[in-house]
């Protein structure tokens, strides 16, 4: 299986998105199983997503810079990866629109 940084990305909005449904559920009072199958996926999504950031980097996919906004802040704040991505995606387009200007 290829990993691809559009993969990886769409995994990193939905890491975000579970974790944006477990801060909700936690914020009204007696969803308390929701709590815990959001906060069972957040936990395993983030693991998952660290193991694939280590991979996507030593294969070169991603930035060092992006892998530690996944893997070390993604797990109290999935959305900073998420924004990396866009970051990083821009920064690709924008790279890659200079050189075919040259």
């Amino acid at each position: 299986m290829s990993l691809t940084f559009q993969t990886l990305k769409h995994l990193s909005f939905a890491h975000s998105t579970v974790y944006a449904i477990l801060l909700t559920v936690w914020l009204v009072p007696g969803l308390h199983t929701f709590e815990f199958v959001f906060g069972l996926a957040h936990g395993v999504g983030w693991i998952l997503m660290c193991v694939l950031c280590l991979e996507a980097l030593r294969s070169r996919v991603i930035s060092l810079r992006l892998a530690v906004a996944v893997a070390v802040i993604g797990a109290v704040g999935p959305f900073v990866g998420s924004w990396e991505f866009i970051r990083e995606e821009r920064r690709r387009n924008l790279t890659a629109a200079n050189t075919n200007e040259r």
